[in-house]
């Protein structure tokens, strides 16, 4: 770690230009001009922001992700926050050597580029620890940067100003307050505050050697529902961050910046195959473009990474989730409300926080789902009436507040999150003090809301399979999420011990749930009737839960039911919508077809909004790798993770299964290390000729191990 700062210094304070290339970073040769395919995305979680890198003007655009309309009834909708803006007085927009990168190893956007012989570079990332955004601008050259900076409110409050600083704040239509500060430190020259006629107009630079442009912004958000959603003043917590921070150098800021993020994701590393030089120093883009000609896997780990970096960037422990874009928006009414979709949109959100090695990314989403708990109570009863526990509607804000249609297994799915964190992480305490109590409550809806038939079977009235219809009784969908709630709640009670008379009456009732069908065609029927059309190419295969991510249905354990999903699988068509695609290859491979996995996986590396193929429906990516849905939706970065993920250890059956579908393209040589399996198990491999050559089990607490290794089950002893 020490060498890498002092790498990164030595590079800064020369100016040296270079190729930003190495394997973890993005990358263009021009300023990027629309915000949502070439924009550059950074975040610390709570704060982000989308970055142009131009030359003439710089556009740093900024969100705060508790920045939302809606209350506990009406869903409203996540909100912009504002835009910084920097003309610059003598920059020529005809520059050479120009390069913007966005690098995923210190999680940093740089730019650099010459303009009438002089040397110019700037640096942004958003700090952690420090819960700030910083951005550096700098040159050789004395007195290289003139201009004016200025600052807007996404929602068109006036802007006041310092000699130093400009700030706005306001009030949302649901009194949430807000403000955000932009403070400015410079060497050489002057700065001034501009004003006409009384009004701020931003901050005027002359002839200044270097500066740095600070950004702080926080609402009176509070995830107690006991705070009645509110908690401290924007403008003293703004102040505080500033005041923490006057002291520290751009470099102390940096430093603590990195060794935050880097604990997180240096856990996880991969390698497929060996790097094409010739095509990986190209601008991501034009690699994007040549991989429907040449494959490159080294453009397909990036993705594995840009996931992981994006779910750093927009979930960490103490905030909010990640929404329907993580944290970035430009807009004040945004697609779908940028929300919380219970459906599969948030869920898939989260399925690579455990494989790959960020749990305390979870901990966002978990955190949620329990301040969320008593609202939903009293929303579900008003729906529901008599029935204990909860549920939710599709889509969903950060107060409780809901909208569209009820979702009723939506709450059971938000359970299977709570389990997989104590799978992945064995925490006794956790599960009883925290986990427990939610699972049993949303085993209590279900409790009291299943239809008991006369002939004993148990069904979910009133079905909906998401997104496609029609309303009935026994709905596969919600039949399989049931039966995962049930089946982790049964092996939660016997973990803890506790518990056992309702422990064998929801064991029971599981016994009793309609089990999946298969159909005339061979189908996995997605309906009880009968009814699904071969020809139907439906964005959703809701009906396929039980196979991923639920462990109702797999190739090992239910062999006719795996082959019915492929058969449907195979119907529902390979093209789709972004995250749609990103389920695919998770199905794919829990069939442990890696190869038809890796077929989604080359569809999903498409170029949306240039040369390539444009889905009718949307799918691939933009040239930033932001996947498109279309319009941009974070769902499939991260599902994609997780089906690359689930390709190479698979682990919810019991044992870990090593390279389980693997596909041709990857088989002469690879490794990862990182990977998580259930039961607090690290797992680091290398593989040639499609042949495990070496692997290695770490964990905490000695325990012995199943494990399948090139098609052979063995018993392994694991420890530390």
């Amino acid at each position: 770690m020490k060498n890498i700062i002092i790498l990164f210094s030595c590079f800064w304070n020369s100016l040296v230009f270079a190729q930003p290339f190495n394997e973890l970073t993005l990358w263009d040769d021009k300023p990027a001009q629309e915000w949502m395919t070439q924009y550059y995305p950074i975040g610390n979680g709570r704060l982000g922001a989308m970055l142009s890198g131009g030359v003439t003007q710089d556009h740093i655009q900024f969100n705060e992700n508790s920045l939302w309309t809606g209350d506990e009834q009406e869903t409203g909708a996540y909100q912009a926050f504002g835009d910084v803006f920097i003309d610059f007085e003598n920059q020529s927009a005809k520059v050479q050597e120009y390069s913007r990168s966005l690098n995923l190893q210190e999680a940093s956007h740089n730019v650099t580029y010459k303009s009438d012989g002089r040397i110019f570079q700037r640096r942004g990332f958003a700090n952690h620890p420090d819960n700030v955004l910083v951005f550096t601008y700098n040159s050789k050259m004395k007195g290289a940067y003139s201009g004016l900076i200025r600052l807007t409110d996404a929602h068109g409050t006036a802007i006041s100003g310092d000699p130093d600083a400009l700030h706005f704040g306001g009030k949302l239509e649901n009194n949430l307050r807000y403000g955000a500060t932009l403070k400015i430190k410079h060497v050489g020259g002057t700065v001034t505050l501009k004003k006409d006629k009384n009004k701020t107009v931003g901050l005027e630079f002359k002839n200044v050697d270097s500066f740095t442009l600070y950004i702080v912004a926080s609402t009176d958000y509070s995830p107690l529902r006991s705070n009645r959603w509110r908690a401290g003043d924007p403008v003293a917590k703004n102040q505080q961050v500033l005041d923490n921070i006057d002291t520290k150098s751009d470099a102390a800021l940096f430093k603590s910046h990195i060794a935050d993020y880097q604990s997180l994701f240096n856990r996880f590393s991969l390698s497929i195959g060996k790097a094409n030089r010739g095509n990986d120093l190209k601008t991501t883009r034009q690699r994007i473009i040549d991989y429907k000609k040449v494959v490159t896997p080294s453009l397909e780990a990036l993705m594995v990474q840009y996931g992981r970096y994006l779910l750093i960037s927009s979930s960490r422990k103490g905030g909010l989730p990640a929404n329907l874009q993580g944290l970035w928006n430009n807009s004040n009414t945004p697609p779908w409300r940028s929300d919380y979709h219970s459906n599969i949109n948030v869920q898939m959100n989260y399925w690579p926080a455990e494989v790959s090695n960020l749990a305390e990314c979870h901990v966002p989403y978990l955190d949620y789902i329990h301040s969320m708990r008593e609202v939903k109570k009293q929303n579900t009863q008003m729906q529901f009436p008599g029935v204990r526990g909860w549920t939710v509607r599709t889509e969903n804000n950060i107060f409780g507040g809901e909208s569209f249609s009820w979702n009723t297994p939506g709450s059971a799915w938000y359970a299977q999150a709570l389990w997989e964190h104590y799978a992945f992480n064995q925490n006794k305490d956790y599960l009883k003090n925290f986990a427990y109590p939610i699972l049993k409550e949303i085993c209590e809806f279900w409790d009291d809301h299943l239809k008991r038939r006369d002939d004993g079977t148990v069904v979910a009235p009133n079905g909906w399979s998401p997104e496609h219809g029609p309303t009935e009784d026994g709905v596969s969908h919600d039949q399989q999420i049931i039966y995962d709630l049930f089946t982790n709640y049964v092996e939660a009670c016997d973990s803890l011990q506790i518990d056992p008379d309702y422990r064998n009456h929801i064991a029971t009732l599981k016994g009793q749930l309609l089990k999946p069908k298969i159909g005339k065609w061979g189908q996995l029927q997605e309906w009880e009737t009968d009814r699904d059309d071969p020809e139907d190419k439906h964005r959703h295969v809701s009906h396929l839960f039980a196979l991923h991510p639920g462990r109702q249905i797999s190739v090992n354990n239910t062999p006719e039911l795996a082959e019915a999903a492929r058969v449907s699988l195979t119907a529902r068509g390979d093209e789709s919508t972004g995250w749609s695609m990103a389920w695919k290859m998770n199905f794919w491979a829990r069939l442990q077809d890696g190869n038809h996995a890796y077929t989604i996986l080359r569809n999903f590396i498409t170029l949306v909004g240039g040369e390539g193929v444009d889905y009718d429906e949307g799918g691939g990516i933009y040239e930033n790798l932001l996947c498109a849905h279309p319009p941009f939706q974070i769902d499939g970065n991260l599902g994609y993770v997780a089906g690359v993920v689930e390709m190479l250890v698979q682990s919810q059956e019991g044992f870990i299964d090593l390279l389980p579908a693997v596909p041709d393209q990857w088989k002469a040589e690879g490794q990862v290390s990182g990977l998580r399996a259930r039961g607090d198990i690290n797992v680091d491999m290398k593989w040639k000729d499609g042949k495990v050559v070496s692997y290695k089990l770490t964990s905490p607490v000695k325990k012995n191990v199943k494990i399948k290794v090139n098609g052979d089950f063995k018993d392994v002893v694991v420890q530390r």
